[in-house]
């Protein structure tokens, strides 16, 4: 079997957003349905850069389930670790969107989601094992049997020391709704850092994993518990990621906001790309940085990512530094 370069692990749904922009979600009239779910949104990212991609998640045994399979084979992410549970619907996720800052977002995933019931049985040790890059966020350690499958996971992957350039990357994608304390999820992910290369989350997102601080101290404790690179995102003020010889700052990219949802998967899934292509770390900040400001500025998640030529356009557009291999 060929190697996949990004697999993600984790949360896939039903995107319900609103065709009516700038109303509350009661004043909505029509809608349209689109593939979401945090780590599923990362593999098609990093599939639109031309990366061999495949999800490992679960849906509902219905139309819903169907859609979600059509929709992650037309945008090129491997399907193969993607089944059903019968009893349970797939998920439905509503927003709001009121550019630039308010995008309430309603999780239809009572009493639990399809892909929160992957067992460590199911996981395909082997894909997970070879896959350059591996993905999943912390809302899968929130409950069982998903958690017991994460670690399983995460315990598959080589030991630390990045054999042949493999990274394992925890987004610490922090959703209060889905843990019954903020102490709970920190417990599960310090538990697990020791097998995580890379961190990405912003400051409450790392202040749940590792405690308060500056970004600095944030990304240092970060550092100190295993973790390789530390990115925290620095909201106005851009994305920061520390080694334990380097920092770089990539300074935001502005753009005029739509909905701001997708923004940080794409973020992942050109993150992912800039990795495999081997950049330097300030390339892949910055790349990262702009495709997630090309996502903030369009309508969906999935359907938003960006093409390699378009984030390029908008660096060049902005006066920043492209990969040497790279000319427009």
């Amino acid at each position: 079997m060929e190697t996949h370069e990004v697999l993600t692990m984790g949360r896939i749904s039903v995107d319900i957003y609103p065709n009516d922009i700038g109303v509350d979600l009661e004043d909505v009239t029509s809608f349209g349905k689109y593939l979401g779910g945090s780590p599923t949104n990362v593999a098609v990212a990093a599939a639109t850069h031309g990366r061999r991609t495949a999800v490992i998640t679960r849906t509902g045994l219905d139309p819903f389930g169907t859609y979600l399979h059509q929709q992650l084979d037309r945008f090129g992410v491997d399907d193969r670790y993607v089944s059903a549970v019968e009893h349970l619907p797939t998920p439905v996720t509503f927003c709001a969107i009121k550019p630039p800052h308010d995008f309430p977002l309603y999780f239809y995933r009572t009493p639990t989601a399809p892909d929160l019931q992957i067992s460590a049985e199911e996981v395909p040790v082997t894909a997970v094992r070879d896959a350059k890059i591996y993905w999943s966020t912390v809302t899968g350690l929130s409950q069982e049997p998903s958690r017991s499958a994460h670690i399983a996971a995460f315990e598959a992957r080589p030991v630390i020391g990045l054999r042949d350039g493999q990274h394992t990357i925890l987004d610490l994608d922090y959703r209060p709704m889905f843990w019954a304390s903020e102490e709970k999820a920190r417990e599960q992910v310090q538990g697990i850092l020791g097998h995580v290369t890379i961190a990405i989350g912003n400051d409450q997102e790392c202040a749940v994993a590792v405690g308060e601080g500056t970004p600095d101290e944030q990304a240092d404790r970060l550092l100190a518990a295993g973790v390789k690179i530390a990115v925290v995102k620095l909201g106005p003020e851009g994305v920061m990621a520390k080694t334990a010889t380097d920092r770089v700052v990539s300074a935001p990219v502005p753009v005029e906001t739509l909905n701001g949802l997708g923004a940080g998967d794409s973020f992942g899934g050109a993150f992912c790309h800039g990795l495999l292509a081997g950049w330097p770390l300030q390339q892949i900040l910055d790349f990262a940085n702009a495709a997630g400001a090309i996502v903030a500025s369009r309508l969906s998640c999935a359907d938003a990512m960006p093409t390699s030529t378009e984030v390029f356009a908008l660096l060049a557009e902005r006066g920043r530094a492209l990969p040497e291999e790279v000319s427009l």
